[in-house]
């Protein structure tokens, strides 16, 4: 490296920083190509290709260059006036958010508002209590020996303490924490829910984002069925209020008992009870031949193999019956659920399959999943009971279920069905001064109505014809006229916009 360029990397704001960025469609993004255009000089283009302490530019990624406006780079010699300016510009940053995240505009929050405000309903109507917990968490709290894919798609590193923390891939963890920190200040069981955001590193399909907000409701110490029967009740009463139906989705139900039952029939070891349950939570997604394949090689002989793939193939709890007994607790839990069903009156929406296993290591009895159908979504929520989770944080074990509800799903799935709901922006009243000397009593009156609880906007330098579509726009309900002449006598003038009726009324009496 020449002396010119040694100058330009020690002087302070005088060097590009690079960072690399994913490919983006966006118009907005400059290509690297396009950056290195950019640059006036042999001097500079090496330090483009080489910026000190960088690893060497990879061609499926591009650039995203960001200079201070005042910075300029040194040469070898010439520069024209025109490259210096261009050299002077701020960069240009991508406006999108990073790949499988999304932003929240007024229409789309108005949205996810709605979806959250029905979540609390039907978890209110269940007397679940809200909580909440940081999205930010310790690692370890997420990291198990059981060949987990969501440990494979963590977003964790290490903060400027030194400590591995993790953006929370799920919420059940970070709910059993915090059962543990509260103690025997709190009496059993506990039924809690919480609406939070996700985060995992995953392939981005239809419905699945790199982060999502989770709605999970989870009961504790409640060992009989009974508490997965008031969960399956709560996602129920979730879809009927958002006109769903049993046509539209059904519940599938089976219990991690039924897979042990099937391994023991084999005496396959206790130890590899977790790993053959996540080959199985495959079943569906890889091919019978890809499963049989990955169960060989945790060292299950083929005939247990087979066996296990038979049982979990089953799609009738009478036949899951015959082939187990009537004596093995897994039937014996599914049947008691079915009844409870049925006295519920959600019985159509139910049935069994045995393939259903969930991907999460810590599930120890019966679990479930709501499925589309019609088969174009991937799962839309989930859950199970979870009777050995506390334990692995070092303490008590306490009886536990529950489950995890998706927004991203719902949304399609309400998208596929014509469910969407028209939620246009809704104002009560607009506040409009007719001169600029009004300016004080229009706040006046804004202020006033707005501690009585409506909503209002105060508008003001438009003309009248503006204030009109402006409140055509937001959907206001009233018209408030701040003039003069109005304003001499103690009053303001109001527009019903719905019926266009016009009047009259004092100012402290407006409501």
């Amino acid at each position: 490296m020449n002396g010119p360029e040694k100058q330009a990397q020690r002087k302070e704001g005088s060097y590009l920083i690079f960072a690399e960025a994913e490919q983006s469609s966006s118009p907005f993004f400059p290509s690297s190509a396009t950056a290195m255009a950019s640059a006036s000089s042999a001097a500079s283009l090496r330090l483009l290709r080489r910026p000190i302490g960088l690893a060497p530019l990879r061609p499926a990624r591009r650039l995203l260059c960001v200079a201070s406006p005042t910075a300029a780079l040194a040469t070898d010699g010439d520069s024209s006036p025109a490259s210096s300016a261009s050299m002077a510009q701020p960069a240009v940053v991508d406006v999108n958010p990073p790949r499988g995240t999304r932003d929240f505009p007024p229409e789309e929050m108005r949205l996810r508002s709605w979806l959250f405000d029905n979540f609390r309903e039907v978890s209110r109507s269940m007397a679940f209590e809200e909580v909440d917990f940081p999205v930010l968490e310790s690692e370890a709290l997420f990291i198990r020996k059981a060949g987990e894919e969501i440990t494979q798609q963590l977003y964790n590193f290490e903060d400027k303490g030194g400590r591995r923390v993790v953006l929370r891939p799920e919420i059940t963890p970070s709910l059993a924490r915090l059962v543990i920190k509260q103690g025997k200040s709190v009496s059993l069981p506990l039924k809690w829910f919480t609406i939070g955001q996700c985060w995992r590193y995953e392939r981005m399909t239809r419905g699945r984002r790199r982060e999502h907000y989770q709605w999970n409701m989870d009961i504790f110490g409640m060992p009989k069925v009974r508490a997965e029967a008031e969960l399956i009740q709560a996602i129920v009463l979730l879809f009927e209020r958002l006109g769903i139906t049993s046509s539209d989705v059904g519940i599938r139900l089976s219990s991690r008992k039924v897979l042990q039952a099937v391994l023991d029939m084999y005496s396959v070891p206790q130890h590899l009870f977790t790993q053959v349950c996540v080959i199985v939570d495959k079943l569906g997604k890889l091919s019978r031949e890809e499963i049989e394949k990955e169960l060989i090689s945790t060292g299950l002989s083929s005939e247990a193999v087979q066996g296990i793939i038979e049982v979990l193939s089953l799609k009738s709890l009478s036949k899951l019956e015959e082939v187990l007994g009537s004596g093995v607790e897994a039937v014996a839990d599914l049947k008691k659920l079915f009844s409870l069903a049925e006295q519920y009156g959600y019985a159509d929406w139910i049935c069994f399959d045995a393939s259903v296993v969930r991907g999460l290591a810590y599930y120890t009895g019966i679990v479930f999943e709501a499925f589309d159908r019609e088969g174009e979504l991937r799962a839309i929520c989930g859950g199970g009971r979870y009777d050995r989770l506390l334990s692995t944080f070092g303490t008590e074990d306490v009886p536990a279920c529950g489950f995890g509800f998706g927004d991203a799903v719902i949304v399609e799935l309400l998208k596929e069905k014509g469910l969407l709901p028209d939620l246009p922006r809704q104002i009560d009243d607009i506040v409009f001064p007719l001169d600029e000397e009004l300016e004080g009593p229009a706040s006046s009156v804004a202020s006033s109505l707005r501690k009585k609880g409506r909503s209002v906007d105060l508008v003001e330098d438009k003309r009248l014809k503006w204030v009109f579509k402006h409140a055509e726009r937001i959907n206001a309900s009233r018209l408030i006229l701040v003039g003069k002449s109005e304003w001499e006598r103690g009053m303001v003038r109001v527009k019903i916009l719905s019926t266009r009726e016009e009047f009259e009324v004092k100012a402290g009496e407006l409501q």
